[in-house]
């Protein structure tokens, strides 16, 4: 029931445009370039697509795009000084449990073929901007299937420039709490060796951590969990790409002052290491409390061992929150960098998830949700 595509009008909807200048690329340069960050310490760099391709993509090189989002970092001591206190232990397991016991990898093993058919979900692909689209109206199915309390839950669509947009789903707090809870998954795919046209089903890469949020959603909704601090599911556009989407989100949040209480990413929760599943816990370009928080939650609510890892600077989402000045943090499907010879390819297929593995993660989203949000 989840394949359909419904855009129902039980679920309310409002739309977020952002608009972006690019900055000028440095005098006499004829070809557009991007302004690319590669480390922390190192400055940026204006690179070529060409150079991008070469120097980045073909050496799995993470990195970060700034070139719209120049003074993320310089705004991140500001919002720094309104961190909210993050629990030392995990206090929640007579909500949390009951839910743990309501999962089940039915509506990933539904959502996520259809999700993997469009040839890529690149941010700038005809295809990329359909698959946006389709997830929209599956979160708003999902929302207006499953939700019996009938808490207050908005599907929106943040708009970008380059085509494929990305979506929020938040369930408000009481009392006009806004101290957001946040969830993300980035939605888009990619072809490392050819971006535009090849084929890339991102099953895993990033699939996987999609329908693990869809499925801790659906386990909150049908509990009626009423959050005290509201909560957001956010799906990520041009992740692949240098973090466009989460960082054009989190820049919106930093320059309206917004608090975020914490961020959950996952990006790849389907393949475990063969023979010895575990649960990655990264260390670098993350809030060391909240991390420690994910490594209680893994004792207290997941069935596998934690092991710590470091994933490079802006390999995935969390890294935008934590430069914007955000306490944010990644636990990965494996305590290891994964095997590029099978992600950003065709190869990255459905084949290779491991639906029970995943629900693993499903239990920590829940977990995570239960003991950041009740306070």
């Amino acid at each position: 029931m989840y394949q359909k595509l419904l855009l129902l009008a039980l679920v309310a909807l409002s739309v977020t445009t952002t608009a972006h200048s690019l900055p000028a690329a440095p005098p006499g340069d004829q070809e557009e370039k991007r302004l690319i960050k590669t480390d922390r310490n190192t400055p940026a760099k204006w690179m070529t697509d060409a150079e991008m391709q070469t120097e980045l993509f073909d050496k799995h090189t993470h990195f970060m795009d700034i070139t719209y989002t120049q003074d993320l970092e310089k705004g991140s001591e500001k919002i720094r000084s309104k961190s909210l206190d993050i629990p030392t232990q995990v206090t929640q397991q007579a909500v949390v449990q009951p839910m743990i016991a309501k999962a089940n990898t039915d509506l990933m093993k539904a959502v996520l073929p259809p999700f993997t058919v469009y040839n890529n979900r690149y941010y700038k692909t005809s295809t990329g901007a359909q698959s946006a689209i389709w997830l929209y109206g599956q979160l708003q199915q999902l929302v207006a299937q499953n939700n019996p309390a009938n808490l207050a839950v908005t599907v929106n669509m943040f708009n970008h420039t380059w085509g494929q947009n990305s979506a929020i789903l938040r369930i408000e707090g009481l009392n006009g709490n806004q101290e957001t809870v946040i969830l993300g998954a980035h939605q888009d795919s990619i072809n490392q060796r050819d971006r535009l046209n090849g084929r890339a089903p991102g099953a895993d890469d990033d699939g996987s951590g999609v329908v693990t949020l869809m499925e801790a959603l659906r386990v909150l909704l049908v509990s009626g969990y009423q959050p005290l601090r509201p909560i957001e599911f956010q799906f990520y556009s041009g992740e692949e790409v240098g973090l466009l989407g989460s960082q054009a989100i989190a820049q919106q949040y930093q320059q309206q002052g917004r608090v975020v209480a914490g961020m959950f990413q996952l990006d790849m929760t389907g393949y475990p290491i063969p023979g010895s599943p575990d649960i990655g816990i990264v260390t670098d370009n993350v809030d060391p409390d909240l991390t420690n928080l994910v490594r209680n939650l893994v004792v207290a609510y997941s069935t596998l061992q934690s092991g710590d890892f470091e994933c490079g600077y802006g390999c995935s989402d969390h890294a935008s929150w934590n430069v914007a000045g955000y306490p944010s943090a990644i636990p990965f499907e494996m305590s290891q960098m994964p095997d590029f010879s099978r992600i950003h390819t065709p190869n990255d297929k459905l084949e290779t998830v491991d639906y029970d593995h995943a629900l693993e993660f499903v239990k920590l989203a829940l977990g995570f949700v239960v003991e950041m949000s009740h306070q």
